[in-house]
């Protein structure tokens, strides 16, 4: 089985004190019934470098613990899937160098052609097969999930439990998505 997971609120966290309702408004949005992700001015991909300082974004301990654990399984293929844009490519390899990440996962792939995240990640899905797919962006995985309906794909959040639709479901807890 092929598994994918994203990063960022998956196993890394944003910055403390940053709301990530903030984080979301400034990053997407929609457009006529659209999903668009917006590329960060200048200025902004600045603060966001330094917003990506490996300091700033800590480890979400219990789920590093869980993939480490599921990838010593080698029954399984596991696939770090992330939308970082190249003005976060330095930063990226900083955190992957940090959590040692190229020893747990069998392949990373990062959207550093700046596509639309909801573009990278669909093609991405569907190149490499994915059975199963972690993420913490629901507007993202409602787009993924209706193009894929062989794939089952997991919204990780803090409020529901429950199946959303006939391949998507809202999990709590990252190993929930083995049951």
């Amino acid at each position: 089985m092929n598994i994918g997971f994203d990063l960022d609120k998956i196993f890394i966290n944003y910055p403390p004190f940053v709301p990530t309702k903030l984080i979301d408004r400034l990053y997407k949005h929609k457009s006529n019934g659209v999903l668009l992700y917006r590329i960060p001015s200048k200025p902004e991909q600045i603060i966001r470098i330094l917003s990506h300082h490996p300091f700033l974004r800590p480890p979400i301990v219990k789920n590093l613990e869980f993939i480490k654990k599921l990838s010593s399984n080698k029954k399984n293929k596991h696939f770090l899937i992330s939308s970082r844009f190249s003005f976060l490519k330095n930063r990226t390899n900083a955190i992957i160098n940090k959590y040692l990440f190229d020893r747990i996962f069998d392949s990373m792939i990062f959207n550093f052609q700046n596509q639309q995240p909801h573009i990278f990640k669909a093609k991405t899905v569907k190149k490499l097969k994915i059975d199963r797919y972690v993420d913490d962006d629901l507007p993202l995985l409602r787009f993924l999930a209706i193009d894929n309906m062989n794939t089952k794909f997991y919204w990780l959040n803090q409020n529901h439990n429950k199946q959303l639709s006939y391949n998507l479901f809202a999990i709590k807890n990252i190993s929930e998505m083995l049951g």
